[in-house]
This record gives structure tokens, C-alpha cells and sequence, in this order.
């Protein structure tokens, strides 16, 4: 009797059991997919859930042109090709590690994106130490709202990055430019003080000439100078030496007064050349 109870109550047991397995899940409560606009992209949230009421959240990110799944996690891998899951159904994408540390982005290719938007749960089973999910409902208008909304926010981000970059290349220029100038006012500077210093120099010179010049005049005038006192002191002596000689001659006691026509040879008279002394 006790083991027909006991058999019995395994039987309820595993009964009970049986229906708890067939049983359908409760539904997820939809996300709020509400959009964000950042500086080059938009972006809208999602928590998934595990069994144990831990939550992992997500975020979808999206340039108008590539819809990306960022997440964080303890051990990033710098690349790697893992699966999600879209009710049941495995969609592997391309993961790459970010620039911030422990931050991963997978891009959504374009099949997995189809998924999510017909699909009714997201499930991810490596994001943590248990698998976890969250609802998709809304997904369709969410995808296409945050698709739009990253299309405009990147073309304002380029349009921005386009107007930065004129204004880079434009003061790159003039700066291009105020160096060239610079550089031709220095070389203008630098050959207006050559032609100074030239001038300065053949200035120099035609003064020394001149200083030259001057100096061999003067020199010549006092060669001229000595030569002519040479000659005058020649003179004087030839003058001093023939008054010399002439004194030296003997002179008669008497000499008859120079006769009035010995002055006008001219005239016929005959010379006397005792008057000529």
C-alpha cells in the first residue's frame, strides 16, 4: 500500500513537471525604443534578462548606413564571429573590440537585422555567465526610426566635419601663405640689405680712391715741389759759383765808362765786351 503512494505521488510528480515544461514562457515586456542622438550616431538602449533577474544591457547603434550591437564585457575579444539568437534562430556577426576598454561592437549584418525585425525575442547566450534576452516587439518601427535618425545625425556630423576641415584647410593656407610672404619679404630684405652692403662697399672703395688719388696728387706736388727747389738750390749754386768764379778773376784798376751805344748794337756801333760784366 505505502510504495502504490509513493508511486503515485512520483507519477503526480513528474506530471506536474511535464506540463511545467510544455508550458509557454511569459512574454517579454516590449522596450521603450526610444532613440538617442549623439554626436555622430544614434542610439537606443536595451536590458536583457536571465533567468536569475540579472540584467546585461545593450545598446543599437546605428550611422544611418550600419546598425551595430555595443556591449561591454569583461573579456573583449579584439575580433571574433559570434552568434545571437532571434527567437531560436542563430545569426553570427563580425565582433570588433572599440577603443574603450572592455566595449565591443558587433555590426548587424542585414539578414540579422530582417530577423530582428519579424522576430519576437533577442537572446544572447556569451554576453555573460548565463544566457540572456529581451523582447523585440516594436523592433520594426525602432530599427527604421534609429536608421533614420543615425542618417541624419551623421550627414549634420560630416556636414560639421566637412565645415571644420574647410576651415582647417583655409588657415592651413593662409598660414601657407604668410609663409611664403614671409619668406619673400626676407629675401627681398635679405637682398636689399646685400645691394646695401655692395653699395657700401663700392662707396668704400671710390672713397679710398679718391683718398689715393688725393694722396699721389699731393705727392706728385711735393715731388714737383722738391724738384723744383732742387732746381732753385742747382740755380743758386751755378748762380754762387759762377758770381764765385767771377770773383776770382782779376779785375783792371780802371774801366772807362760804358759808352752810351754799346746798349744799341743795333744801331752799327762796334761791341765793346768789356761792358757786358
Amino acid at each position: 500500500m505505502k510504495s502504490l503512494v509513493m508511486g503515485a505521488a512520483l507519477a503526480a510528480a513528474m506530471g506536474g513537471c511535464a506540463l511545467a515544461a510544455t508550458s509557454p514562457q511569459p512574454r517579454l515586456e516590449a522596450p521603450g525604443w526610444v532613440v538617442t542622438p549623439g554626436e555622430a550616431a544614434c542610439r537606443t538602449d536595451l536590458e536583457l534578462t536571465g533567468r536569475s533577474g540579472a540584467v546585461s544591457p545593450v545598446a543599437l547603434v546605428s550611422d544611418g548606413a550600419q546598425v551595430s550591437l555595443r556591449f561591454a564585457m569583461e573579456e573583449v575579444p579584439e575580433r571574433a564571429f559570434l552568434p545571437i539568437r532571434v527567437d531560436q534562430k542563430a545569426y553570427a556577426n563580425l565582433v570588433l573590440r572599440t577603443d574603450t576598454p572592455k566595449v565591443a561592437s558587433m555590426a548587424l549584418s542585414d539578414e540579422t537585422l530582417a530577423a530582428m525585425r519579424r522576430g519576437g525575442t533577442l537572446q544572447i547566450a556569451w554576453l555573460s555567465e548565463e544566457a540572456v534576452r529581451a523582447s523585440l516587439a516594436g523592433a520594426g518601427q525602432g530599427l527604421a526610426d534609429l536608421r533614420t535618425c543615425g542618417a541624419q545625425v551623421s550627414a549634420q556630423h560630416r556636414a560639421r566635419l566637412a565645415a571644420q576641415e574647410e576651415v582647417r584647410a583655409r588657415n592651413a593656407q593662409e598660414v601657407r601663405m604668410k609663409a611664403v610672404a614671409d619668406e619673400q619679404l626676407a629675401a627681398a630684405r635679405a637682398q636689399t640689405a646685400v645691394a646695401e652692403a655692395e653699395r657700401h662697399r663700392l662707396t668704400a672703395e671710390a672713397d679710398r680712391a679718391a683718398a689715393q688719388a688725393e694722396q699721389a696728387q699731393a705727392e706728385a706736388e711735393r715731388q714737383r715741389a722738391l724738384a723744383l727747389a732742387d732746381q732753385q738750390r742747382a740755380d743758386l749754386q751755378r748762380r754762387r759759383a759762377a758770381y764765385e768764379y767771377e770773383e776770382d778773376q782779376p779785375r783792371p784798376q780802371w774801366l772807362p765808362p760804358r759808352p752810351a751805344y754799346a746798349y744799341r748794337p743795333y744801331e752799327g756801333r762796334p761791341y765793346d765786351p768789356r761792358y757786358d760784366r
